[in-house]
């Protein structure tokens, strides 16, 4: 499947303040799961220097810095990928990776893993497919375009978040059971139905033989071509698709528009 994505962000200032370094993580990656076949990012205004790194979780993302007040600042990324899986299960379970250990621990989201694997009879695969299915039938999903995930605890007892809150209540739940996950940010095909498009948040999980397989608990099911992956991270804040901050007296505003198209 074949993605061409525009995704512009505004930052609006009330008065002119002063950027620290920012850094950017819009750059889809190129893996074994997808192929990015073009990629421009656009700063404005120009930053007085940029560079591209390997971020410690292995993100390629543009650092820039600049000089002089500024009113307003505009990002614009473009590029073109093509998604490669169409089978989420295409690798071979170690042995070690197919039972659960028995659930330790206190809280909320412990008993909620624990209830979620004893159904599943501890199996690895089976605990995962349930876990992100009961999340997109119990967890009313709601559009908050601002603000950090909720923690897990808050959205378990709400039954109620947005995709990255849901990513990071599945997140906690697979670490409870003895599961590596992380939090991944990106873009995903259900986007490209709506006017103006949203970025999407879901997770991965390790298996030894598999590398990092995603889940999506908004969809209720394990990913395959219909997600296109930017960032991961541990800490979701470290797959944010912006961060840094500004000196100056002012408020900010921001607003964004993201176009997907889809072939194949």
């Amino acid at each position: 499947m074949r993605f061409s994505v525009v995704h512009t962000t505004r930052y609006r200032y009330g008065a002119p303040v002063h950027l620290e370094p920012h850094t950017f993580r819009l750059r889809p990656r190129d893996d074994g799961s997808q192929r990015l076949l073009r990629y421009a990012l656009a700063i404005s205004p120009a930053p007085a220097g940029q560079a591209t790194l390997l971020d410690r979780e292995g993100n390629v993302v543009t650092q820039a810095w600049f000089s002089g007040p500024i009113e307003s600042l505009q990002v614009r990324s473009e590029f073109e990928v093509e998604t490669l899986r169409e089978n989420p299960f295409d690798f071979l379970l170690a042995q070690s990776d197919r039972q659960l250990p028995v659930i330790q621990g206190d809280g909320t989201v412990a008993e909620f893993a624990r209830s979620i694997a004893e159904a599943a009879n501890h199996q690895t695969l089976p605990f995962l497919t349930s876990l992100s299915q009961t999340l997109n039938r119990r967890v009313r999903q709601i559009l908050r375009r601002e603000g950090p995930p909720l923690a897990a605890e808050a959205t378990l007892a709400a039954a109620e978040g947005s995709c990255r809150d849901l990513a990071v209540l599945f997140c906690d739940a697979c670490r409870a059971a003895g599961l590596a996950a992380r939090f991944v940010s990106g873009y995903e095909r259900d986007a490209s139905l709506q006017e103006n498009g949203e970025l999407h948040a879901w997770a991965e999980v390790y298996f030894e033989g598999g590398g990092w397989r995603g889940f999506d608990p908004s969809r209720g099911l394990a990913v395959a071509d219909s997600h296109i992956a930017v960032a991961a991270s541990i800490e979701p804040y470290l797959a944010a698709p912006v961060s840094g901050t500004f000196r100056g007296a002012s408020a900010s505003t921001m607003d964004f528009q993201i176009s997907i198209q889809v072939q194949g």
